[in-house]
């Protein structure tokens, strides 16, 4: 029963007594029964009053309470004229100005934090309370290769490719790198916030890739001018000083003369293999900025095809092409990517060995290349060392083919990537769009 019903029935109970006994003194004292029906008007009067008076705080909390129960922080009472009633009406307006100042700035800074997180280079994922993935921004997307509305509802630990085992060994206290198809360099840091009292976690993606190759390349091309200054310098004084001991030749023994020019000649062709050797490497060092011109990378293609043709025919090696039915034009140095072209075909040669496949196809949308071939597939150790300078798998190999095709492609602003497929081909894939 409410308090307003039981008011009501005390109210009523009350009246009625005294209604019985004021019916009494009609007949005896009539005098006295005008006076007490003139007190019962009264009476009802105030009571009228007080259930008012009692009433209204009752529905100005009733309908407050539904307001802040629907978060409408906008509804705000009028004052009435009595004290009681315009105190209790002033606490609430400003309770309720409190409320909606408050809700305003906290959705103000939570559209900023929204926008600055989806702005960030950075990649953010944040998770829920049981370590799934709720959100992620458009940089995580991008670095994962997949659609940031494909990851909410996702485990960490179950993310395609490197990123789930690297993700799942993910700690606080211990931020982890990450470097995929030995290119893409990241640094994954995991946090928590409190959310309602409870802990989740986030983890923060940085992208290293350039900075490190930067520096990289900063550190190997002093070496390398060092090495090449120092090197030349020697050897075209041992050379000079190698070639006029020829004239010595003739004054020697008949015997010993074949074996002095021999030994002199061989020495010569080995300065002049370690002048051609450090040399390489300082081409790789003074690769000038790409020139662009519009130019077909079909013929491109078909020009490599036709110049390692006898190699390939040799090793029994079948081309299979695929290309787009229009022209693929883009602008580009063509010397400079003929050049990495020519290193990653060699390279796809060299792990087929004999007795095997090479693809070539392109798309016009997006403009992609993808050579692919069905050698000695990549191992997961292979792929981090991958475009590394100075690596390779070759026993002779010298490691700047790679890194020569790299920093071309990177000098034009072209992604690309070098991966085992599912099917265990082994795909080098040119994006040509430039980001």
């Amino acid at each position: 029963m409410t308090l307003r019903l039981k008011f009501i029935l005390f109210v009523v109970l009350i009246h009625a007594v005294l209604i019985a006994l004021a019916a009494q003194l009609r007949t005896t004292n009539p005098a006295l029964f005008i006076g007490s029906e003139v007190l019962l008007l009264v009476s009802i009067v105030l009571t009228v009053q007080l259930y008012q008076g009692f009433v209204r705080p009752f529905q100005l909390i009733a309908a407050g309470t539904a307001a802040i129960q629907a978060k409408d922080f906008s509804m705000k009472f009028v004052p009435v004229g009595q004290r009681e009633m315009d105190q209790l009406i002033t606490v609430y307006n400003q309770m309720i100005d409190a409320l909606r100042r408050e809700r305003v700035s906290q959705h103000e800074k939570s559209m900023l934090l929204e926008r600055l997180i989806q702005a960030s280079p950075a990649g953010i994922l944040v998770l829920d309370f049981e370590g799934r993935i709720e959100s992620a921004n458009a940089a995580a997307a991008r670095f994962m290769g997949q659609p940031a509305a494909a990851l909410p509802g996702q485990l960490p630990a179950a993310l395609p490719g490197a990123w789930g085992p690297a993700l799942a060994a993910l700690t606080e206290s211990q931020p982890q790198m990450l470097r995929l198809s030995g290119l893409a360099t990241y640094r994954a840091t995991a946090a928590h916030f409190l959310d309602r009292g409870f802990t989740r976690r986030f983890v923060v993606l940085e992208e290293l890739t350039r900075e490190l190759i930067r520096q990289e390349k900063q550190a190997y091309e002093q070496l390398i001018r060092m090495m090449a200054h120092e090197i030349n310098n020697s050897i075209g004084a041992i050379n000079s000083i190698l070639h006029s001991f020829h004239h010595y030749a003739p004054q020697l023994a008949a015997d010993d003369e074949p074996d002095f020019t021999q030994a002199l000649d061989v020495s010569i062709t080995r300065n002049t293999q370690l002048a051609n050797f450090i040399g390489s490497f300082a081409r790789l060092v003074r690769l000038p900025p790409p020139t662009r011109q519009p130019t077909d990378v079909h013929a491109l293609l078909h020009g490599i095809g036709r110049l390692l043709q006898p190699q390939s025919e040799q090793r029994q090696v079948q081309w299979h092409w695929a290309l787009a039915a229009e022209p693929l034009i883009i602008s580009l140095d063509a010397q400079q990517l003929e050049q990495a072209l020519l290193n990653v075909v060699k390279n796809a040669l060299e792990a087929i060995g004999e007795n095997g496949n090479v693809w070539v196809r392109t798309t016009a949308e997006p403009p992609t290349l993808i050579i692919e071939n069905d050698g000695t597939s990549l191992t997961p150790e292979v792929s981090q060392q991958l475009f590394t300078p100075f690596f390779s798998t070759k026993r002779d190999g010298q490691g700047i083919g790679l890194t020569l095709v790299r920093d071309i492609l990177l000098a034009h602003g072209f992604t690309f990537s070098l991966q085992a497929e599912p099917n265990g081909r082994t795909a080098f894939r040119i994006d040509f769009a430039q980001g």
